[in-house]
């Protein structure tokens, strides 16, 4: 899976007030403007996108600090 999904999920429900295509892989989300409400959003973007749902486990505040930490966990999943 490249990281241009994830992105456009972002883009699509991030509500981040830059543009995701530029951050770095690393960038914390939280610190560009993504709220715990749109972070939920994102979530949900992705289970529907991948098709898959993220266990308890998973649904944390670092699970989704950044592009890499989304991909990270979509590839705990298995959908890399």
């Amino acid at each position: 899976m490249s990281d241009q999904a994830i992105r456009k999920v972002l883009m699509e429900h991030g509500r981040l007030a830059v543009d995701v295509g530029t951050i770095d892989i690393d960038a914390d989300l939280y610190a560009l403007g993504l709220t715990s409400h749109a972070s939920v959003n994102v979530m949900l973007a992705l289970e529907d996108s991948f098709d898959i749902e993220f266990p308890d486990e998973l649904l944390r505040k670092s699970t989704f600090a950044s592009v890499r930490a989304i991909e990270s966990a979509l590839i705990g999943l298995g959908e890399a």
